[in-house]
């Protein structure tokens, strides 16, 4: 059996772990169904609060420079469709061969939620995270003139890297309220999320304001309850938290949207539609963990809100209940790429640790795991504010397994 582990997922959490493998001498392969390494990192483009810029394709070229330095094997338009789990090994089956390894590394990373409205099929509507990889990856243009619906981290995130791209945002808005998108169209619970980031905002004016509004549910109540029709902008583009997309409309592709006026929990408000010349859509409804090949190979979930949605139980070391089996990255809940790359470069430590038993590797899985909670600490961006509790509540249950079959 040639490979010692196969990663699944050439992010930044599976670089990193395929770094620390090679660098023990670990036999790997690194499997991916994009055309290129890098993942979401591909995508990513932003300032922070200290002024330096975020470029995800250059810290993508470091992780992939490093790999290279270690010669390792990086497959990628590799498609990977199930882990078969048999007595003494694991047998990964793609759409090119199957790999037969003791160990898997899953990093699969997160997708998409929907957040269905009327007209959402026509063509010219796509997900926030569409946009962001064909402008930023493939450098081609979304269209002329769109909307964003849906106000959260995400969209917030990605807008300002259209805009950077000279792509004209007419704003940001909310989904009318359906079934699907309760808590998406909910002004008062938006607003709670979005209090989280504003220190963010280019605004002075909008991050004194978010000071008081940080740790207030009245103070928060109260800001939607009288915020401006015209919305507050960012970046001179409009965030309504009392306007929804009612409707896209259109006959072959994107022509407008109906806009109409909502209440401060998010009822619509007749008689207040308005239709807005659009040319495309972007829909933003969030991140959700990408775990189903961790499913199939039969591992344990949790539903854990904090964390994004159902998450393989695993440790703080990455590894889950099924002995051979890893996890790292926005599989295990959604937190920043520098968050995902630490993970991985603790999964690929532990990893490192059970085949080659070095004794120094314990010093760098400590310091390792200290870097992970450090990085979390310093997140300017949080996708869920009480990651921390998320953190607990899947090491907790991971315990709590193991005294169950013990």
């Amino acid at each position: 059996m040639k490979n010692d582990v196969v990663i699944i997922g050439a992010g930044p959490a599976g670089l990193a772990a395929a770094i620390e493998c090679r660098k023990n001498d670990l036999q790997v392969v690194v499997l991916d169904e994009f055309p290129q390494p890098g993942g979401r990192l591909l995508g990513q483009l932003h300032e922070e609060p200290t002024g330096e810029w975020w470029n995800g394709i250059k810290e993508t070229k470091k992780l992939v420079d490093e790999a290279n330095q270690y010669d390792t094997r990086i497959l990628c338009g590799i498609s990977v469709h199930h882990i078969e789990s048999l007595d003494d090994h694991f047998v990964v089956h793609t759409n090119l061969e199957n790999f037969q390894t003791k160990n898997v590394l899953i990093a699969t990373g997160a997708a998409e939620s929907a957040a269905p409205i009327p007209g959402w099929t026509l063509p010219g509507v796509m997900s926030i995270g569409a946009a962001q990889v064909m402008t930023n990856v493939h450098r081609v243009s979304v269209g002329e003139k769109g909307i964003v619906v849906g106000v959260n981290v995400l969209s917030a995130a990605i807008a300002r890297e259209l805009q950077l791209a000279g792509i004209n945002l007419l704003g940001m808005a909310l989904p009318v309220r359906n079934t699907v998108t309760e808590e998406e169209a909910h002004p008062k619970k938006v607003m709670e999320r979005l209090v989280r980031i504003a220190h963010l905002a280019p605004s002075k004016f909008i991050k004194f304001g978010s000071s008081f509004a940080r740790d207030s549910k009245f103070v928060q109540h109260l800001a939607v309850q009288f915020f401006p029709k015209s919305g507050v902008k960012i970046w001179d583009m409009p965030v309504h938290l009392r306007k929804a997309i009612k409707q896209i409309n259109g006959t072959d592709k994107v022509e407008s949207v109906t806009m109409v006026d909502i209440t401060a929990d998010g009822d619509v408000i007749s008689g207040t539609e308005e239709e807005i010349p659009v040319d495309f859509v972007c829909i933003a409804g969030g991140l959700y963990p990408l775990a189903e090949l961790a499913a199939v190979v039969g591992c344990p979930f949790r539903y854990i809100e904090e964390l994004g949605g159902h998450v393989p139980i695993h440790n703080d070391k990455m590894e889950t209940p099924i002995e051979g089996i890893y996890v790292a990255g926005n599989i295990t809940g959604i937190e920043s790429a520098k968050v995902a790359r630490e993970q991985g470069r603790v999964a690929g430590l532990s990893i490192a640790k059970k085949l080659t038993n070095k004794p120094d590797l314990d010093i760098q899985l400590n310091q390792a795991l200290a870097t992970v909670h450090a990085t979390r600490k310093a997140a300017t961006i949080q996708f869920h504010p009480n990651i921390d509790i998320g953190r607990d509540k899947i090491r907790n249950a991971y315990q709590q397994l193991l005294k169950i079959e013990e």
